[in-house]
């Protein structure tokens, strides 16, 4: 069977998913079937096969299952976010899941030699880091749980911060990608190789910046995001572990400076401490409320979860939610409670996976520019994924990055499906035979 033909039958499961997935909520909800999830489920299908004719016209070698993974996880999402708010935020979901394949598809037509990016990496990293500080501008910056991270323009929220960070992972792999053999060699010094600090000068201004996200921002997670990439790809560039154990090092060292000396961040992990103290609780401002009522959400999902509709959203006569905001930040202790650690399992399965053949496309790259790319996006996706899991089951302080495709939000879902054209074009040329006379 051709790449193509595998691409397409992977989407057929990921529709059967979505048309499961609303004749369950529409079962829960009213306690019969609808044909309306039929409806759905074909309308998607449709979508996918548009897009997947687009990718067989256009990168015909491109990864099979990087498409159909995304479906996965899209279908998802827009269950859950149907389940969670009803119908007229799915419906919003599904018009920003359209939009993101017409930018999909403009993407993969505008950049089909996507190694020119290389030529403006200058100017997409100051873009970058301007997106990065654009939620902080009087006016226009919005706070959303005590980080900035949105901006409010008349008719429309966004946040930026979702398009800075595959503006700086295409930075990072044309910089190293130049200077990766002065960074892995370099003078010795006490009997260790020491590179030229000329060009360590913009990496530790990305380190600055990762810091400056945590004293501007108040946000932890965006800062953990950017300068993981960063270490991921410098680690592939130089192939030496010790930039990657310094790095951390310095990372570690600014994140404990900045939390003993910034309320915020200091309240936040606090909270991830001791979620569960009376005091931290019951706080009228940057309260353990969320986090703790999310651990008691995990686990009365069990095993097997308590089924579709059967979390307590709200607090019994009330419209407060009992855990505040769970169509994104925390999406997936909703996930966990109504499907079970195996649900839970299943989505996270979904994308180490889809994590696994942007490597894999890494691996397979012909030229260093492409390979670094490869390995900075497949980095961002695992990062945000770990972070915004890793805060709602208390690995990490909770933070409020989105959950790639599934979370609601439109910034999110059209900034990743930038990532993902980004991944099949370099996917296609590394699968594209060479012909030689």
């Amino acid at each position: 069977m051709t790449a193509r033909n595998r691409e397409l039958l992977g989407l057929i499961p990921a529709s059967l998913l979505l048309c499961a997935g609303f004749a369950a909520v529409f079962i829960q909800q009213s306690g019969k079937l609808s044909s309306v999830s039929l409806v759905i489920g074909a309308v998607f299908l449709g979508l996918c096969l548009a897009g997947h004719v687009f990718i067989r016209w256009t990168l015909p070698y491109a990864d099979p299952y990087i498409f159909p993974l995304v479906a996965v996880l899209a279908c998802f999402g827009l269950v859950m976010v149907y389940r969670i708010d009803g119908a007229r935020l799915a419906r919003l979901q599904a018009q920003w899941f359209v939009l993101g394949l017409v930018l999909f598809v403009g993407t993969v037509i505008l950049f089909r030699d996507y190694r020119k990016l290389e030529k403006y990496r200058y100017l997409i990293m100051i873009g970058s880091l301007a997106m990065l500080l654009l939620p902080k501008i009087p006016h226009i910056g919005q706070q959303v749980n005590g980080a900035y991270l949105a901006v409010h323009l008349p008719g429309i929220t966004f946040q930026p911060i979702e398009f800075g960070k595959v503006g700086l992972v295409i930075f990072l792999a044309s910089y190293l990608r130049d200077h990766r053999q002065a960074l892995a060699s370099g003078r010795r010094i006490f009997g260790y190789e020491v590179p030229p600090l000329k060009h360590l000068g913009p990496l530790l201004l990305l380190w600055g910046a990762a810091m400056l996200a945590l004293i501007v921002l108040h946000d932890i997670g965006s800062s953990l995001m950017f300068y993981g990439a960063l270490l991921a790809i410098l680690y592939v560039a130089t192939d030496r572990i010790s930039f990657v154990v310094i790095g951390m090092l310095l990372f570690a060292g600014g994140a404990w400076y900045l939390a003993t000396h910034i309320s915020h961040i200091d309240a936040r992990v606090q909270a991830w401490l001791h979620p569960f103290d009376p005091t931290l609780y019951h706080a009228a401002y940057n309260s353990s409320y969320q986090l703790a009522n999310a651990q008691f959400g995990m686990a009365a999902g069990g095993l097997f979860g308590q089924g579709f509709g059967q979390s307590m959203l709200t607090i019994p006569g009330t419209t407060a939610y009992f855990i505040p905001v769970p169509n994104t930040d925390m999406i997936f202790s909703v996930i966990t409670w109504e499907l079970g650690l195996f649900g839970a399992a299943g989505l996270l399965i979904t994308y180490m996976i889809f994590c696994a053949r942007g490597f894999k496309t890494a691996v397979l790259a012909r030229d260093s520019f492409s390979k670094l790319l490869a390995v900075g996006l497949s980095a961002v996706v695992a990062l945000q994924v770990f972070v915004i899991v890793g805060g709602v089951t208390r690995v990490i302080p909770l933070t409020g990055v989105p959950l790639p495709f599934v979370s609601y939000g439109g910034s999110s879902i059209l900034a990743n499906f930038i990532l993902v054209a980004l991944l099949l074009l370099i996917s296609d040329r590394a699968r594209r035979p060479v012909y030689t006379s």
